[in-house]
């Protein structure tokens, strides 16, 4: 499951991708221009970007040179354009983007180019000079070559799992995405509960829009406030 950043100023697009991304397994944030998509860039710190060009604040071009001058730009980043020309898609991927998906995007070519990005992944941090191996001295290295640090296991009891592959009330020996959907349905209820049923505040405290949110408690068999009410 990884976080993905879709930046596009057409609402029905947004609606789309996310939709597609969530049947995936992915956790979606949605933004409509680049101030949006600055701010959930640097709160959520995606795994990858799907980036549109033609937007009326900031074109996603410009946003993809400021996010590589800033040091921002350790994501694999996807742009989209339905209208893009052929030097446009050249320079995007010069400056750093990953892949050009053109509009209308059909399903194969989305979750190909987006399983490509994550399998390519984010990139590496500097290694700081202390720590290069080159600044240890010969007598270090050699230790370490001939008797490697052993690394202590973790303690079982830091992973509750109970003898029969139950976490608390999740079975897992169930398929990965029966053991998800058990998880989210906790953990909406949970949040429903604390928030009084406040969709807002659901909303806030999950980072999901309000019309997505509505989308994942139906699917997982919820009822929203929306239904309690009536």
């Amino acid at each position: 499951m990884a976080r993905i950043l879709v930046v596009d100023d057409e609402v029905g697009i947004r609606e789309l991708l996310s939709e597609i991304l969530y049947d995936e397994g992915h956790t979606v944030e949605l933004a409509e221009n680049a101030a949006q998509a600055r701010a959930a860039r640097l709160r959520m710190r995606p795994d990858l970007v799907l980036l549109d060009i033609w937007m009326p604040d900031t074109d996603g071009v410009s946003l993809l040179k400021e996010w590589g001058s800033q040091g921002l730009l350790d994501m694999p980043v996807i742009m989209m354009s339905g209208h893009a020309t052929i030097d446009t898609a050249v320079e995007a991927t010069r400056i750093g983007a990953m892949d050009f998906l053109e509009k209308p995007i059909t399903l194969q070519r989305l979750l190909k180019t987006v399983a490509a990005g994550l399998a390519r992944g984010r990139a590496p941090h500097p290694t700081p000079a202390a720590a290069h191996p080159a600044a240890a001295s010969p007598a270090v290295a050699l230790e370490d070559e001939l008797d490697p640090p052993v690394l202590a296991a973790a303690p079982a009891n830091e992973i509750p799992v109970a003898s029969n592959g139950q976490l608390g009330s999740i079975s897992l020996d169930q398929p990965l995405r029966e053991a998800r959907d058990e998880f989210e349905r906790i953990y909406f209820e949970y949040h429903l509960v604390r928030e009084s049923h406040s969709m807002t505040r659901v909303s806030e405290r999950t980072g999901l829009e309000r019309t997505h949110l509505y989308r994942k408690l139906k699917q997982l068999g919820i009822e929203s406030a929306r239904k309690r009410s009536t």
